[in-house]
């Protein structure tokens, strides 16, 4: 049984989390997670929170993007299509530690050619020698403790040029019930309405959010709260060297 607790994060992990995870009911997993973000806005969210750092940026130069956890990749897709409307060079790198996930989002990015990906940990240390300019971080947080988060954020915001965009789930429990009514209708997979209730669970509050964003050194955070029970994160990196 999935608890729910509003003072504090679940310690329950999402079955997604298995690395080895694969085959028919991965694919199914994936489309479900798509249409699920697709229906309550979530990578709107991204692209705007990357708008709101873009005006550091000249359209004149190539801009890289990571996208850390990036599954089947769908949200590289929505960049690479809102850089062709808006003219920007984007060069956009997906990051994902299942191998199979990672063969998948080829396949279905594979008319995008300023996509590419690459199977990594994000705690590993290849990650040193990427160069980027900003940071993607959708839904991805949440599988973390706070030491971890700590961790990863503090890497990135130390090597991204300008900011990690972050947006993660408010942990609600209204949210909690109404995904609970809403999964049963839509989602075909039990592990997608499993795993939904459980990142609802580990999601955040605002200032959980304000708690961490003091402890990642050399930026500027701002927060606010998006519809349906998002948080968008934007961190700044201050002082920061665009070329």
């Amino acid at each position: 049984m999935i608890q729910f607790s509003s003072k504090y994060r679940s310690k329950q992990t999402e079955i997604m989390d298995n690395f080895t995870l694969k085959g028919d009911e991965m694919k199914m997993l994936l489309t479900d997670l798509k249409n699920v973000n697709k229906w309550l806005g979530g990578n709107h969210i991204t692209i705007n929170g990357i708008q709101k750092l873009l005006p550091e940026l000249s359209k004149d130069r190539r801009i890289t993007i990571l996208d850390i956890g990036c599954g089947d990749g769908e949200l590289l897709r929505e960049c690479a299509r809102f850089a062709d409307r808006e003219q920007y060079d984007f060069q956009l790198i997906g990051l994902d530690a299942n191998g199979f996930i990672m063969e998948e989002a080829r396949k279905r990015s594979k008319n995008y050619q300023n996509i590419s990906f690459i199977q990594m940990d994000v705690f590993s240390e290849e990650i040193e020698a990427l160069d980027f300019d900003i940071a993607l971080c959708t839904l991805f947080l949440h599988h973390f403790t706070e030491p971890d988060i700590k961790l990863i954020l503090g890497k990135l915001i130390t090597k991204a040029k300008l900011g990690v965009v972050v947006n993660d789930l408010q942990r609600s429990r209204l949210a909690f019930w109404l995904f609970k009514i809403v999964s049963n209708v839509f989602l075909k997979t039990k592990i997608a309405r499993y795993d939904g209730l459980v990142s609802v669970a580990r999601g955040f509050k605002r200032k959980e959010l304000e708690v961490l964003s003091k402890t990642i050194k050399k930026s500027t955070s701002y927060i606010n709260w998006k519809w349906a029970f998002r948080y968008q994160w934007i961190i700044k990196k201050n002082n920061s060297q665009i070329s």
